[in-house]
């Protein structure tokens, strides 16, 4: 069975290093993408701080759709090139967007949300959809953050 443990450390490469071990552990022998996602948000939501949303976005038909998440209700549907996660699936990169105000064309499903990651899921060189995560804070996420994630949806990919 696993357990959350919290996480006490001060850096962020530590903090995410961290992570990732106990994503590893959480995914270890469950390959349903579903439920993997469910657990794997879960963990990212109750362990990084300064979050008020932290999900994912698979690609369907031509189009990200909401799945596994923790926080307010989401927008469901989301073109590809639209917002952050459209724009991060559609070219295969991490968005790190300081200010969502300042993010021309940014897709508004909660108001709190003031910046915001997106982090593409791609494996065997198929888009799979977009690992997204908002902060109420400005200037939540960084360099750091874009590199722990990546990580963290490395891991997750891992396992599905």
């Amino acid at each position: 069975m696993f357990e959350l443990k919290g996480i006490t450390v001060k850096d962020k490469p530590a903090l995410y290093a961290e992570l990732v071990q106990q994503a590893q552990g959480l995914l270890h022998g469950e390959r349903d993408l579903i439920a993997n996602a469910a657990n794997f948000c879960a963990l990212l939501y109750y362990s990084l701080p300064d979050v008020n949303w932290a999900g994912f976005y698979f690609l369907k038909d031509g189009e990200l759709v909401v799945g596994p998440f923790q926080g307010k209700p989401a927008c469901v549907r989301i073109p590809l090139g639209k917002g952050v996660c459209g724009k991060a699936a559609q070219q295969r990169a991490s968005i790190v967007v300081p200010d969502v105000n300042q993010f021309p064309g940014h897709i508004f499903c909660d108001g709190a949300s003031l910046s915001e990651i997106a982090v593409p899921l791609i494996k065997n060189h198929n888009t799979l959809g977009v690992l997204d995560i908002d902060s109420p804070r400005l200037s939540r996420f960084d360099e750091e953050d874009r590199a722990g994630l990546e990580k963290l949806a490395e891991t997750f990919l891992g396992a599905v």
